[in-house]
């Protein structure tokens, strides 16, 4: 999972923007037993507090399923998952066209510039 942690958030917020991305890329499959909060928060370096509440805050967006004494898996709900990923894209989308419009950039031409550079590819 990439780890990129910056100042611009809080921590436990981009922790949850990296897990759901790891989620809409297929690293972890619907119903997959999911790491530790020890072992997320080490390969993360940050506190396991502020792991616990990411994951804490992914289980009430549903995303994640508590197993009780044998940890979190990612939900099987399709109807969940298929709602995150579209939340996803779209957060995406208009980081995107913010970055766009520093520069004068309409949406519809970045659009295109997207699909030119999808051509050469």
């Amino acid at each position: 999972m990439n780890w990129k942690l910056t100042g611009d958030q809080p921590v436990y917020q981009q922790i949850m923007a990296a897990i759901r991305g790891a989620i809409v890329r297929g690293e972890f499959a619907p119903g997959q037993k999911f790491p530790s909060v020890r072992d997320l928060a080490a390969q993360a370096q940050v506190n396991p507090n502020t792991m616990q509440r990411a994951l804490t805050e992914l289980e009430r967006e549903d995303l994640l399923v508590s197993g009780g004494t044998s940890g979190r898996s990612v939900t099987r709900d399709e109807a969940v998952l298929r709602a995150m990923r579209e939340q996803t894209l779209r957060t995406l989308a208009r980081e995107c066209a913010e970055k766009f419009q520093v520069f004068g950039v309409a949406p519809a031409q970045a659009a295109q510039l997207l699909l030119e550079m999808e051509k050469e590819e």
